[in-house]
């Protein structure tokens, strides 16, 4: 619990590559976890995907930058996080789409559930454009669990809390369900299901 944790990747993905990275996360005292990508040459594809589960006094910041410096690359980003208590989750996502890098597919998505009062979640989705034949979006949502789902579940007879660990899973679980690699998406949902 009183861990500090920074981690730094800096990746290069050259012509045709494909670079497909999952965080999975309960936080620290503080941590940050950084990617700094560049999509260094032509048609390459990249997924950036992350999942935090907070509770307590815990931290996590997702931190991601993304260049394109080449045409015909693809970014597909997806970070959702669920945060009780006192803890508090950060997501930084910048896209850069430099000039010339014609032909880019960027979507950046982060979506967030506060569990109690006191928990707290930031979040700072960027796109920055240089080019003008690209297709780009970037979505935020930060929000409570849907309290008619909640009802609906508790009226056949699931007990609140139950419900409510169903609905966290169930919201948490298109991250896990986005791994490509069957046994590391069978390791993730060990994990998701041992944090609800």
């Amino acid at each position: 619990a009183d861990a500090v944790s920074i981690t730094q990747a800096e990746v290069r993905v050259e012509a045709g590559g494909v670079y497909r990275q999952t965080i999975l996360t309960t936080g620290a005292k503080l941590q940050r976890i950084e990617t700094q990508l560049l999509h260094f040459a032509q048609g390459a594809e990249v997924t950036l995907d992350g999942a935090y589960a907070l509770a307590g006094e815990r931290h996590a910041d997702l931190t991601t930058v993304v260049d394109h410096v080449a045409a015909d690359g693809l970014t597909s980003q997806m970070t959702k996080g669920v945060v009780r208590d006192t803890a508090r989750g950060v997501f930084q996502g910048k896209i850069v789409v430099e000039r010339g890098a014609d032909g880019t597919d960027a979507r950046m998505q982060h979506q967030a559930l506060i569990l109690g009062e006191r928990g707290e979640v930031d979040a700072k989705p960027e796109l920055i454009i240089y080019a003008d034949d690209v297709q780009c979006a970037h979505g935020n949502t930060v929000g409570n669990l849907d309290e008619s789902a909640l009802f609906y579940m508790q009226q056949r007879g699931i007990p609140a809390e139950e419900a409510r660990a169903l609905l966290v899973e169930a919201f948490l679980i298109e991250v896990v369900d986005r791994i490509a690699h069957d046994g590391a998406r069978e390791v993730a949902r060990t994990w998701l299901g041992a944090r609800l």
